[in-house]
């Protein structure tokens, strides 16, 4: 397959890695990158084979500014929730070209274990199936590849699992201990799929890799962003100090503000969220909220 990275990140580079293996593969993004096989965006949008690892918060800009329809199939391999609009990133990309040219990759995969070509699991998801077979089909030895047609599912879990990251890490940095971190991460299982539901989604799907595996990977290890940032809140930082230190992006910290104004606008009943949104964007201490979570 001919295909192009677009956004040389860390997960961006893992992936090329990845793809390298079976496949013809080039990277680009806004800014030079000495990386193997760069090249100006213009020339990777000539590819068939596209993987979008642009932010959430920035997918639709980049499309705008970038896109140029030319039946070119697309692998959105990014996680989050346009705050602006509280659209899933499957509602973004559909605007720019049909759902049976779209895929979307979920699943436990930290960009540094790819890079080192440990055993991992992924799902590609999309409604045309023989779309998602090849993308599947085009990953490494070291990957397994599943794929699936639940995409509100994939999108869900996928932008979920990072805010309750977030309440992982604040567990940890508070030391709560193994008990009350497996408690909020099912309580988050519970509340990601409640979400879910929302959208249509398949309950099976947050048991599968894209919703608890991707869940528990995130919320338990210091090379989950997501989680350092909790780690940050438990430590009494701001969110402004906690960025900056972190110096790349969390997409659980947007993520949590969208998840926040859904929740308001549609009356759902998220209480992890709004409790990671307090104290994100409210200054609201940590301990405190523990305790709101439990008395309710």
């Amino acid at each position: 397959m001919k295909m192009a990275i677009i956004g040389a990140g860390k997960w961006g580079q893992a992936l090329q890695h990845a793809y390298s293996r079976r496949n013809d593969v080039v990277i680009t993004s806004r800014h030079r990158h000495d990386l193997p096989n760069f090249v100006p965006i213009e020339e990777a949008m000539q590819r068939e084979y596209l993987v979008m690892v642009i932010p959430a918060q920035f997918a639709r800009h980049w499309m705008e500014k970038h896109f140029v329809d030319r039946g070119q199939k697309v692998l959105v391999a990014a996680k989050g929730i346009e705050i602006a609009t509280g659209a899933l990133l499957n509602e973004v990309f559909e605007e720019f070209l049909p759902a049976e040219r779209l895929a979307f990759l979920s699943g436990p995969s930290f960009a540094a274990e790819v890079m080192r070509s440990l055993p991992t699991a992924l799902v590609v998801s999309s409604l045309n199936r023989q779309l998602a077979e090849s993308y599947a089909g085009a990953l490494p030895d070291f990957i397994k590849g599943y794929v699936d047609d639940d995409i509100a599912g994939a999108e869900v879990g996928g932008a979920y699992k990072n805010v309750i990251a977030i309440a992982g890490g604040i567990c940890d940095g508070l030391e709560l201990g193994n008990n009350a971190r497996a408690a909020m991460i099912s309580r988050g299982l519970v509340e990601m799929a409640r979400f879910g539901a929302h959208y249509g989604a398949r309950a099976e799907t947050f048991l599968s890799l894209g919703g608890a595996g991707d869940l528990f990977l995130s919320a338990s290890s210091r090379l989950s962003r997501n989680y350092r940032v909790g780690l940050g809140l438990a430590a009494g930082k701001d969110r402004e100090r906690i960025l900056e230190e972190l110096g790349e992006v969390a997409e659980g910290v947007p993520t949590a503000e969208a998840l926040y104004r859904i929740a308001q606008n549609e009356r759902l009943y998220l209480p992890i969220a709004a409790e990671v949104y307090a104290m994100l964007f409210e200054g609201k201490d940590p301990r405190q909220s523990v305790g709101d979570l439990l008395k309710h």
